[in-house]
């Protein structure tokens, strides 16, 4: 090609722009033609669900208010036309968020702060599982009056922050605690199945579990991730026919230069729908593995990080930006493709990126204090996001044009850098002293916590645990530590 047939730089400007634009005006001509009737609403969300156009147009829809305290979970349910959310008052919540209205709320039966609420699939939205800082898990059943009965039917010796449903079953759940017990539920039994008790990679200790999920194109293969740096893949097939005590996962994952590293551990998890795993990490970042970057159990053949073998293995996608200190945040697949990763940050921010890539397009300001949770629709590009606020925050992409990332986005990031790497900073030593202290609290709070049943229902006041090292707040506004914790 001759010097002169090259495109310019303006050239190579229209191009993008022009791209751009093909972009904005399929999308909202997909929207017209919902409008009129004329593509059905599969088509619709197959086509639009996951276009940029849209979502960098998310902006605020409204706020659900009636929790009296951090809401701690957020959830739709398997058609998306529910809101379920549970909170540190106690209570369970159902929303019908497009109107911005609370349709149902019962007191859950926890003694402490509800972690998680989710609503079972093909139950016709009438049953509830949940799970919370008191170690239980519940059930809930409405009935057509709207009353609702609850009932412990598992439980652990500490928190529970995770509970995960088995893809397309309306019977089949599991659960992981602080006490590092991984539990199998059927509702259609008494009891639930012990399946392990997760163990740290040297096996002289229990270890603590943050989080849990199900691989949705094979329900027996599902991940853990705890008070360490590894995500543990697991077979189910391989857990029937062992003893509970008996630790085996099939693979880790982990970041290079997190292998073998003190004082950072996993706070959630998540599967995409072709099976890549999001790992979020403690004050570090959020990376995305897929099945061939998996490890062998055995922590002897788990390599250094400046091994040579190390520096050819294909490394997984990181997204940066955030913060994930205060509290135990899990990140979540975003688009009907899952073609973003969205989390929330404790600069109390949502942050989207691009999967491919971890370019971020969205910064939208969710909370005063932090962001814990942020849940996608099924279907649409709209997103529930809540935190210490007592309010849940509804995202969907109505805004006039394009919103760029806010003028502060820059020292908001470079914020959350200093305070991630000003923690990095300290000793392995102090970091692993502290989360000593904490798991003593949590077993020496289980120990002193009144029994389930025959309870006077006199419950003594407690406290909350929160391990921030950080120390790095401006210390104004509400305390966050009396709300969700890691």
């Amino acid at each position: 090609m001759a010097e002169t047939d090259l495109p310019g730089p303006s050239e190579e400007k229209t191009e993008v722009e022009e791209k751009s634009y093909r972009d904005r005006t399929s999308a909202f001509c997909e929207i017209r033609k919902r409008e009129l009737g004329l593509s059905q609403p599969t088509d619709f969300s197959r086509r639009v669900g996951g276009s940029e156009a849209l979502v960098k147009r998310m902006t605020g829809y409204g706020k659900l208010h009636g929790h009296k305290g951090c809401v701690n979970t957020v959830c739709f349910n398997s058609n998306g036309n529910i809101l379920v959310s549970g909170s540190d008052d106690k209570d369970i919540a159902f929303w019908d968020w497009a109107m911005k209205t609370k349709t149902l709320s019962y007191n859950s039966g926890h003694s402490e702060n509800v972690f998680q609420a989710r609503i079972m699939p093909f139950s016709d939205d009438r049953t509830v599982i949940s799970s919370a800082a008191d170690g239980q898990v519940r059930v809930g059943k409405i009935k057509e009056d709207c009353e609702v009965s609850t009932k412990q039917i598992g439980s652990h010796h500490g928190r529970v922050h995770k509970i995960a449903i088995e893809p397309g079953s309306s019977h089949v759940f599991y659960s992981c605690g602080e006490d590092g017990l991984v539990q199998h539920f059927d509702l259609r039994s008494p009891s639930p199945t012990k399946l392990f008790i997760c163990s740290s990679l040297s096996g002289n200790r229990r270890l603590p579990l943050n989080g849990i999920v199900i691989d949705p194109r094979n329900p027996n293969f599902f991940s853990i991730g705890g008070v360490d740096g590894y995500a543990r893949l697991y077979d189910l097939r391989k857990h029937h026919l062992t003893d509970p005590s008996v630790d085996q996962p099939v693979e880790l994952f982990c970041p290079n230069h997190l292998i073998k590293s003190n004082g950072i551990h996993v706070t959630g998890l998540s599967y995409s729908k072709t099976s890549e795993l999001l790992v979020s990490y403690n004050d570090e970042l959020i990376y995305l593995f897929t099945k061939d970057m998996g490890m062998e159990p055995d922590l002897q053949s788990v390599p250094q990080d400046d091994s040579e073998k190390n520096q050819k293995t294909k490394q997984p996608q990181v997204y940066v930006g955030h913060r994930n200190a205060q509290t135990v945040k899990g990140p979540s697949f975003f688009g009907l493709k899952d073609e973003y990763v969205v989390s929330g940050s404790d600069c109390g921010h949502v942050f989207i990126w691009k999967k491919k890539g971890g370019e971020l397009i969205c910064m939208m300001h969710g909370d005063k204090h932090i962001v814990n949770c942020t849940e996608p629709h099924p279907y649409f590009p709209f997103l529930a996001s809540s935190g210490f606020d007592k309010s849940i925050k509804l995202w969907t992409p109505t805004a006039i044009r394009s919103t760029p990332l806010p003028k502060n986005a820059e020292k908001v990031m470079e914020a959350n850098k200093a305070g991630r790497e000003a923690r990095a900073q300290r000793t392995p030593d102090i970091i692993m002293h502290v989360l000593r202290l904490q798991r003593r609290q949590a077993f020496a709070y289980i120990e002193r916590r009144p029994a389930a049943h025959g309870s006077d229902g006199e419950d003594e006041e407690r406290e909350a645990i929160l391990v921030d090292i950080s120390n790095d707040g401006d210390g104004e506004g509400e305390d966050p530590r009396g709300c969700s914790i890691t």
